[in-house]
């Protein structure tokens, strides 16, 4: 989840009855959808001893802190692992991964019912999920053709609020809404419900 640190596990398995050791280089970037890689946060390097039909693990930590600020709209990051088997005349092996960090920010209520023509009122709540601060919040909602740009109050570390909307529908079916939460640290958060608008 976007603002959390991210754990990965590489499991090696050595199916073979004699000893091998592997080298390790280990690498993750910020990517785009297209996989161009933007920064790379996070490199190392480690070697493990597999014995006689042996497993291990190795545990790749990334804290919020390396990947936060060089983080795209994409919300993409890309690790890599080159796995080499030493004194086996370079047999090498790529692993790759692509994390895509999901956002729970934004949660709509509705009321139960929904009539033409009757004011409803929206909950929506929304959430800084990052471990620091954060101002310069707006929230955009966009509702029968309509855009309303609301500014909030700043979010301390991991804190969510909520505010209510209130509209009027002009005719009946299903109605589309979206909401759009950015601030100083992050941006274009969305969420969004089909509304089923009763005729009166």
């Amino acid at each position: 989840v976007f603002g959390k640190d991210i754990t990965l596990l590489l499991i090696l398995n050595n199916l073979a009855s004699d000893h091998k050791t592997v080298k390790v280089d280990m690498s993750a970037s910020t990517v785009l959808y297209t996989r161009t890689a933007v920064t790379e946060i996070l490199k190392a390097t480690t070697s493990v001893d597999l014995g006689s039909k042996q497993g291990k693990h190795i545990r790749l930590k990334i804290p919020y802190s390396y990947y936060g600020k060089y983080l795209t709209t994409d919300k993409r990051i890309q690790v890599t692992a080159l796995c080499e088997v030493l004194h086996r005349h370079g047999l090498k092996l790529l692993v790759e991964k692509t994390i895509i960090l999901e956002d729970t920010n934004i949660i709509i209520k509705m009321p139960r019912r929904v009539v033409v023509n009757r004011a409803a009122t929206l909950e929506i709540s929304y959430a800084n999920p990052l471990p620091e601060p954060v101002s310069r919040c707006v929230l955009l909602v966009t509702l029968m053709n309509q855009q309303v740009k609301i500014h909030l109050a700043q979010l301390a570390p991991r804190e969510r609020s909520k505010i209510y909307f209130e509209f009027t529908p002009r005719k009946s079916g299903p109605l589309q809404l979206q909401v759009d939460f950015s601030c100083d640290k992050f941006s274009h958060v969305k969420g969004f419900v089909t509304i089923a608008v009763a005729p009166a």
